[in-house]
């Protein structure tokens, strides 16, 4: 490891490639988009982009026209499907950067038709309809006149029909999924009865690649699992009864610190801002920087612990914006510049995203992707 970074994560490229592996086999024969939006979930987009390269991968799903456009300069020379908005005089770039866009406003297809007839080139499509999430999608009422729109345009074609799931994760109850499902299916049928026939219909999030067959269809849009994190407890739970096997999923992250200072604390004395931890004998304690502009919740503070030299140093005191304070009282040899686990594993001992979530009363998605970006990310 380079000495000179304090602070770095690092992605465990076995790992992601098991992770791959599963995600393959329960797709099948069914074409793949990984999800890398938001910094390929706080991992880091360039990393994740060098080893999906590597991998049996049709697409990539990004968010946004930055993604895309970070995403083609990174080398990736296949599929790009943009799931969120491209504003309106941004839209020439989809025909630039050869991009696959997640349609629901009429605006959008209107110019995308106009730019692509004045281009001669065809543009792929993606139409995303409204089940039930209430998110971005166009509803049943208003098909019509967007298959309208589309067959109207000669160079746009309608390469995808999508949704997404509102409660496939959160409960073991899978009858609102169920539900958005039979949606899904009459809506396809009514654009199927208009005489417009997408190639792909995709529905499948993590939690339904590893739990429902019906939602596979022709191509999947796997993002959580890719980095061996299970979408919730719930998933799982209803994983292992379907009679899943353990260790499917392996984290691929460890996040990393160091020491850098350490001092002996005498007893009634308080440590960090608003006196919230106050001594009641002769502590050691490890300063470290890192805080909440890293993606350190400030919640955890006096509540979390980190890992060093494979035992747990509890958090003391407030969470500051680039520093915190850990108890190494009992923690021999400890030195300046001493590696730290923030996230991962260390000897027996581990600290997982779903532990880090409970404590912050969250979800391992946001302890991901709120790790701070100019964080240096390393492939090992």
């Amino acid at each position: 490891m380079r000495k000179e970074y304090l602070t770095w994560l690092e992605i465990d490229a076995k790992a992601f490639s098991k992770n791959i592996r599963t995600i393959r086999k329960l797709a099948g024969p069914r074409l793949i988009a990984a999800a890398v939006k938001s910094n390929g979930y706080g991992h880091g987009l360039g990393q994740i982009l060098t080893l999906l390269k590597k991998e049996d991968v049709e697409y990539v799903a990004v968010h946004s026209l930055e993604e895309a456009r970070l995403s083609r300069q990174g080398g990736w020379k296949r599929n790009i499907l943009v799931v969120g908005y491209i504003p309106l005089v941004d839209l020439k770039a989809v025909i630039d950067l050869n991009l696959e866009l997640t349609v629901y406003n009429l605006e959008t297809i209107t110019i995308l038709g106009k730019l692509a007839e004045k281009s001669k080139r065809m543009i792929n499509i993606h139409l995303k309809v409204e089940t039930g999430t209430n998110r971005q999608g166009v509803e049943f009422g208003k098909i019509s006149r967007v298959v309208s729109l589309i067959k109207g345009s000669p160079y746009l074609h309608l390469k995808g029909v999508s949704t997404h799931f509102a409660n496939i994760e959160d409960t073991t109850d899978h009858t609102y999924a169920n539900f958005q499902l039979e949606q899904f299916n009459k809506i396809v049928q009514k654009i199927h009865s208009l005489e417009l026939y997408p190639e792909y219909r995709h529905t499948a999030c993590s939690a339904a690649l590893l739990l429902f067959e019906d939602t596979k269809f022709e191509l999947v849009r796997p993002g959580i699992a890719i980095y061996g994190l299970w979408p919730s407890k719930e998933t799982y739970l209803s994983y292992r009864l379907a009679g899943g096997s353990n260790g499917v999923l392996v984290p691929i992250l460890t996040w990393k610190t160091r020491v850098i200072q350490i001092k002996d604390v005498p007893p009634d004395a308080f440590i960090g801002y608003g006196c919230t931890y106050r001594t009641s004998v002769k502590t050691k304690l490890a300063v470290l920087p890192v805080g909440y502009y890293d993606g350190y919740d400030r919640s955890l503070s006096n509540l979390a612990y980190v890992l060093i030299k494979g035992k747990r140093a509890p958090i003391r005191g407030r969470i500051c914006m680039n520093l915190m304070m850990v108890d190494i009282t009992d923690i021999r040899g400890v030195k300046l510049e001493e590696p730290v686990v923030l996230l991962g594993k260390d000897g027996k001992e581990q600290i997982t995203a779903d532990q880090m979530a409970s404590w912050a009363g969250t979800v391992n998605y946001e302890v991901m992707s709120r790790i701070n970006g100019n964080i240096p990310r390393v492939i090992v």
